[in-house]
């Protein structure tokens, strides 16, 4: 059994993004036991990852979703080295998320991931179609004529 992962966009309220990812049961727990903050007995494959980063002196600042074909995402992680370079990491979109909660860095998506994959904002659609019924009412009112009514 799937889950969904959705990310929306930060900030602009009117303006609302859904980026919908299937992920799977254990990768949706890991999340879920990053954002809630949940104390393990002993560190999870993403507590680890984080603590590896640490010790070697480096740091996570952003994760991306970069790609989308098909049904599949693309993920970087963008990490920072003790010497202050930067490096792009390939990952799984659920792990890149799992380590960006437990980091409490920003999740980005590119331009192209969001016009190929979001889920459309279905007020602004209602809005938009009810707008068309008004101007297509409008238009057949203005062009009636006394004839018509015979």
């Amino acid at each position: 059994m799937a889950s969904l992962v959705v990310l929306k966009r930060h900030g602009d309220e009117s303006c609302q993004v859904h980026l919908p990812i299937r992920i799977g049961p254990i990768e949706a727990a890991a999340i879920t036991a990053g954002i809630e903050n949940q104390p393990q007995k002993r560190p999870l494959t993403h507590d680890l990852l984080s603590s590896v980063i640490d010790n070697l002196g480096g740091r996570l600042s952003s994760i991306s979703i970069v790609d989308v074909r098909g049904t599949t995402f693309y993920a970087t992680l963008q990490l920072v080295r003790n010497d202050g370079s930067r490096c792009d990491v390939d990952c799984r979109p659920s792990d890149a998320i799992a380590l960006a909660v437990r980091c409490g860095v920003p999740i980005y998506a590119r331009e192209q991931v969001l016009d190929t994959a979001t889920m459309p904002d279905f007020q602004k659609v209602k809005q938009a179609t009810e707008q068309q019924e008004l101007e297509a009412f409008h238009n057949f009112v203005e062009n009636l004529s006394p004839e018509d009514f015979e």
